[in-house]
């Protein structure tokens, strides 16, 4: 496991997954490195909107198109801060390009674009990210916690939430259902 590059990547946490962070859960890897490893939750959305968002933080939601857009919970790491998941990558303040068509951007520019109408066309707003130290996905990866599959941007963006996680299990032709929540023994 050591030269794995999860970037660009859906982690699906494994049936038996006990954290209450993750457990059934469809997270998006934004980067990763020897250094660690970051990413959001896809499929979690929390009881904000768009539109009650941008009114904590000051923001003129000009069109009531995105306004009822739900925030999601993005990781338990600064879930007071935000993080925008867009498409396409676009010139922004504080961006990480994931691919060149997503990015993941922190700064309030991205946020204030959007509320005039101006933003990227498609996004998904957290607050927190999930992160890893070195060599602590792959630890998990190892312990079966979570299955991995190349990610779509199609499920990211264009499906609701309650859909992103079956549709990324069949990209590995698996049904959720189907899957234990413990390994066998032989």
């Amino acid at each position: 496991m050591q030269n794995v590059n999860l970037t660009d990547h859906f982690l699906i946490a494994m049936p038996a997954m006990a954290d209450p962070y993750f457990a059934k859960s469809l997270t998006y890897i934004c980067e990763h490195s020897e250094q660690g490893a970051l990413g959001v939750v896809v499929n979690r959305p929390i009881e904000m909107t768009l539109k009650m968002l941008f009114d904590q933080i000051g923001i003129k939601l000009e069109s009531d198109e995105r306004a009822e857009n739900m925030v999601y919970f993005g990781g338990p790491v600064q879930t007071d801060r935000g993080f925008v998941l867009h498409q396409p990558a676009g010139e922004w303040l504080s961006t990480m390009a994931v691919n060149e068509h997503i990015a993941l951007t922190t700064s309030k520019d991205i946020l204030e674009a959007v509320g005039h109408g101006q933003g990227p066309y498609k996004f998904l707003v957290t607050l927190g990210y999930a992160g890893w130290d070195a060599g602590q996905l792959e630890q998990e990866l190892s312990q079966n916690a979570w299955l991995t599959v190349p990610a779509s941007a199609q499920i990211i963006f264009d499906l609701p939430w309650e859909q992103r996680l079956p549709a990324a299990m069949k990209l590995l032709g698996v049904d959720f259902a189907s899957l234990a929540d413990e390994a066998g023994h032989a």
